[in-house]
């Protein structure tokens, strides 16, 4: 029985063994430069202490400008000074070279503020993706993941290899789920599952590219159908806007010479046109309010012209009723005579 026993452990090592051996290593890198500068946390930093190493950068110039007038200085007036005054200017250059000197080493050194201030700056977010590499790894079943920035020499790397992407999407996502509600949660990790599949598959990242472009495609058709409503629609309301705007001058009498040669300009654009050729070329349709406006108008020019006739012909009538009465009192004076 122990032989046995014996015997079935000894086959699961060689099995295990050579199933080890046969696998495939899979190894990855990531850039750890190019993810601090994605990180926005960190970009906000940075540019807090380069804002703080330029203001050092100043003082250290206003100190050398200084420095350099004492310079000048001494030696204008070198010639007029005593031994004694000669020593002791220079001493006095000398020691602010050195505290200038000095506090540069202390910004700027290669232990300086500066260099301190930025690893402390990026150490949080450096523990952040050691933690999000590790998860890829064991997600992933990677056996080894290297960094481009560091001090190992890589004379070639594929970019299929280059997990960096991931790992800013896993920092980008801790950062949004706080804010997130948890409808928006169970998008999101719709999203972040379509996201790994993507990863996975090379040929399913080619497919989501041409659908993404497909959707952006569609999405500014929309855009510029909707650009081109708007345009039409604004320009229907300029135009009736001109005609009532018109209408109502008339009506008090107020028309003025370049508001009668607009109207008539947005009357010639408003109407239907006679040819076949022209109603080919009308693009814009004729709205009801379009048709009351002309029928409107043409009353009016009736009603105008109908006053204008009656008005005429009263005028003829009594014109000819002045001259038969003028024509019977010369009649009657004659006669009497």
């Amino acid at each position: 029985m122990r032989k046995l026993y014996l015997f079935i452990f000894l086959a699961l090592i060689v099995a295990n063994t050579s199933q080890a051996q046969t696998r495939t290593t899979r190894i990855g890198y990531i850039d750890m430069e190019y993810i601090l500068e994605n990180v926005s946390d960190y970009k906000e930093a940075k540019a807090q202490l380069e804002l703080k190493a330029q203001k050092w950068k100043q003082e250290i110039e206003a100190k050398k400008i200084e420095i350099n007038k004492l310079k000048e200085s001494l030696t204008t007036e070198k010639a007029l000074l005593t031994k004694e005054l000669i020593d002791e200017r220079e001493t006095e250059i000398k020691f602010q070279e050195t505290e200038m000197l000095d506090y540069q080493q202390k910004q700027f050194g290669a232990d300086g503020n500066l260099m301190r201030q930025k690893a402390a700056l990026a150490k949080p977010i450096q523990d952040q993706v050691f933690t999000a590499v590790q998860d890829i790894a064991e997600a992933k079943n990677y056996d080894f993941i290297f960094d481009r920035s560091s001090d190992l020499t890589m004379l070639f790397s594929n970019k299929r290899f280059d997990i960096s992407d991931q790992v800013i999407r896993i920092l980008n996502r801790t950062e949004k789920r706080e804010q997130l509600t948890k409808k928006q949660l169970k998008e999101q990790e719709a999203k972040e599952n379509l996201e790994n599949a993507i990863d996975e598959n090379p040929a399913m990242k080619d497919r989501q590219k041409v659908l993404d472009d497909r959707k952006a495609a569609r999405e500014k058709l929309i855009q510029d159908r909707k650009a081109e409503q708007e345009a039409k629609k604004k320009e229907y309301e300029d135009r009736r806007k001109a005609i009532l705007e018109e209408r109502e001058a008339k009506k008090n009498g107020t028309v003025s010479e370049p508001a009668k040669t607009e109207a008539t300009k947005i009357d010639n654009t408003s109407k239907p046109a006679a040819t076949t050729e022209q109603k080919a070329t009308t693009t814009e349709p004729v709205t009801p309010a379009d048709n009351k406006a002309e029928e409107r108008q043409k009353l009016y020019e009736q009603r105008k012209k109908e006053l204008e006739e009656r008005k005429k012909k009263i005028l003829e009538e009594r014109e000819a009723a002045k001259k038969a009465k003028e024509a019977q009192t010369q009649k009657t004076n004659t006669t009497n005579n």
